[in-house]
């Protein structure tokens, strides 16, 4: 890729870049231009990564993003004893039971309220990290967790499903809250090298709660009737852990010196987290920043909305994590035992098929979380996008099929199997991931904003209307799955560039010069595949000297 100049701060025009002068490397500064066959730096992942680093990573991960996965595949195995419990419940009060249909939709309510929960939490997240800061947040949220497990714990004992649902849509708050505030800050601690590897950590212990949830909903363990309630109330476990262990490590160093003008605290947290005295580049590089929003207040989602400067930035966000939800993988993780049943599974195979499908995503999210500062951001989304647009057709040929060759059931399976893996490989966390690297810190809680609130009501749409689109259009219903893939993965091989090993401003910077593509004739454009994917290069833009306003 071309050389870049320093980021204009967001919402003023760009200016051509002056030829770069050599200069001592810095973390504020570009990195020189890399000759073949010279190793990228930040190639050998362990290069910075420092025992607190990897703790709070661990910690907030399993305390925190396990959950979401865990209360995403929970209610897929005691489904038949919660229906049961509702069903029973529901003839003490009113002396009948209810319907097939009514209780379908109590249970689909049951499902997606957790979506619901997780849209209020996301459209939080500007206030607590404002207010209390990364730590402060995930720290507060925990808590949350401890009143949802007491209702969901309680809830047969009392006779009340309302305390189920109540539990779900707390635990979605709480998710909600933390599925956008963990990327947020492990993006700002980790350095640039660091950033894809640690940035993806969350979205492998998402795949270990899912799995964590099929292994303990197994007959043997607490899928029987009388354990579903405590089955429900386990996610009190890691929330406590991470209660009690959090406030040990610090605030983001980001965030105390370019919110807080606390250079001091800001110093003291990169010392740790880096394990060295001298972090002066990284807090010059990070005063650049400062300096460059010196005049730039912390910006509102409708202000981030109507800013045409960062118009392709917010789209991407939306289209990111729309996509990531609108791909069908929810309705995969909640109803999984359902389409295993519906590809002709017997019902005693059903738990242990389930459990291997989520070994293979446990897999593919370390192939994923390994391989992204090698192989880059986009080469993972994208691939996992087509695989999974792949998958969803396969799976609606092999239903179509299985009456006729009853060896398509397999292939039934090894597609639902596919389209897990193809999502924990990329989609599952690079979408968070990127939210980060687009924006600058003045900008970045309200764009967190606007994608988790996109991906949850996305997930709520999908996790209510996905039974009765399976009643409706039957094996067809995962071709609209298919075609939703497929573009987000046609969309980010169009617009998105690679973020990696590039600072913050650098990629503002990148996303500065591409605006000018609108006011260039077309001949001045050029266009050349970029580490191997197509993508405009920026540096075709130097020199024009022209914006948007």
């Amino acid at each position: 890729m071309g050389e870049t100049g320093r980021a204009a701060a967001p919402g003023l025009p760009s200016s051509p870049s002056p030829p770069p002068r050599p200069s001592p490397r810095s973390a504020g500064s570009l990195s020189p231009p890399l000759r073949k066959g010279t190793p990228r730096p930040g190639g050998d992942i362990t290069r910075r990564l420092t025992f607190p680093l990897l703790s709070v990573t661990l910690l907030v991960s399993f305390g925190s993003s396990m959950l979401y996965g865990y209360n995403l595949a929970v209610v897929n195995s005691p489904a038949e004893h919660i229906k049961a419990f509702y069903n029973a419940t529901w003839s003490q009060r009113y002396g009948h039971g209810l319907g097939p249909a009514p209780l379908t939709l109590l249970y689909a309510l049951t499902v997606s309220i957790f979506a619901l929960g997780g849209l209020g939490g996301s459209l939080l997240v500007g206030l607590l990290v404002e207010r209390y800061g990364r730590n402060g947040a995930l720290s507060r949220s925990a808590l949350l967790v401890l009143l949802a497990g007491g209702f969901m714990g309680f809830s047969r004992e009392l006779g009340s499903p309302e305390m189920v649902i109540i539990g779900r849509s707390i635990t979605g708050i709480h998710s909600g809250i933390c599925l956008s505030v963990v990327p947020l800050y492990l993006g700002e601690i980790a350095p640039k090298n660091l950033r894809g590897f640690l940035g993806l950590m969350p979205s492998i212990f998402i795949c270990l709660g899912i799995f964590s949830a099929q292994v303990l909903g197994l007959p043997e363990l607490l899928g029987k009737d009388r354990f579903w309630p405590l089955f429900l109330s386990v996610v009190v476990v890691p929330a406590s852990l991470q209660l009690l262990l959090l406030h040990c490590f610090p605030e983001s160093p980001r965030y105390l010196l370019i919110e807080r003008n606390d250079i001091c605290g800001a110093t003291k947290a990169l010392q740790r987290f880096l394990g060295s005295p001298e972090v002066q580049d990284v807090i010059k590089e990070m005063q650049e920043e400062q300096r460059s929003l010196s005049c730039v207040e912390m910006t509102s989602v409708w202000q981030l909305l109507r800013e045409r400067s960062l118009r392709w930035q917010t789209l991407s966000v939306a289209v990111l994590n729309a996509g990531m939800q609108l791909s069908g993988i929810d309705a995969i993780w909640f109803y999984t035992n359902t389409i295993f049943k519906n590809a002709g599974i017997p019902a005693s195979q059903t738990p242990y098929t389930t459990i291997g499908a989520g070994a293979i995503e446990v897999v593919a999210g370390l192939i994923g979380c390994f391989t992204i500062e090698r192989v880059g951001r986009r080469p993972l989304i994208i691939t996992g996008f087509c695989a999974m647009g792949v998958c969803s057709a396969g799976i609606t040929i092999s239903l179509l099929l299985q009456a006729a060759l009853p060896w398509m059931r397999y292939v039934s399976v090894a597609c639902v199997v596919g389209i897990i893996a193809g999502f924990c490989m990329g989609p599952a966390g690079v979408p968070f991931l990127m939210t980060a690297e687009l924006f600058t810190q003045s900008h970045r809680p309200a764009a967190y904003i606007v994608g988790g609130s996109l991906n949850w009501l996305c997930n709520f749409t999908v996790g209510f209307i996905f039974p009765f689109l399976q009643m409706s259009a039957g094996a067809f219903c995962y071709l609209v799955f298919c075609g939703v893939c497929l573009l987000v993965a046609l969309y980010v091989y169009l617009v998105i560039p690679e973020t990696k090993n590039k600072t913050f401003m650098e990629i503002s910077h990148i996303f500065a010069t591409r605006r000018s593509v609108l006011s260039v004739p077309a001949q001045l454009i050029g266009m050349r595949k970029l580490n191997g994917y197509g993508a405009l290069e920026s540096s075709s833009l130097e020199g024009s000297g022209s914006s948007l306003p």
